[in-house]
């Protein structure tokens, strides 16, 4: 769970207890009981969808990291077969091996 998604459910927790206890004392000039239930509702589907996020978050940081040690692995093969083509073309004949450096 993010820090300021955590800071907001525990400060909207604190609140919405609070609304709870003086709701007759405010009657029609603050808020109803119906805007506390209302916004009870919202904070639940705020856990909710972050829940789902931080599942989400569990099955993608593995994928992430398999993706980079593979991207890892291209670039290495990339630098080697570019420095090898480099070292026995000249740089004329680069294009034609889809090496697009000028230099």
């Amino acid at each position: 769970m993010s820090k300021t998604i955590e800071l907001q459910i525990e400060k909207s927790r604190g609140l919405i207890q609070g609304l709870r206890k003086h709701v007759k004392e405010q009657g029609e000039r603050g808020f109803t009981a119906a805007q506390i239930d209302q916004m009870e509702h919202e904070l639940a589907e705020l856990e909710r969808a972050n829940a789902e996020c931080d599942r989400l978050r569990e099955e993608l940081s593995p994928k992430v990291k398999h993706m980079n040690d593979v991207l890892a692995t291209v670039k290495a093969a990339y630098a080697e077969q570019k420095k090898t083509l480099k070292g026995y073309y000249p740089q004329e004949r680069w294009m034609d091996y889809g090496m697009p450096d000028k230099r």
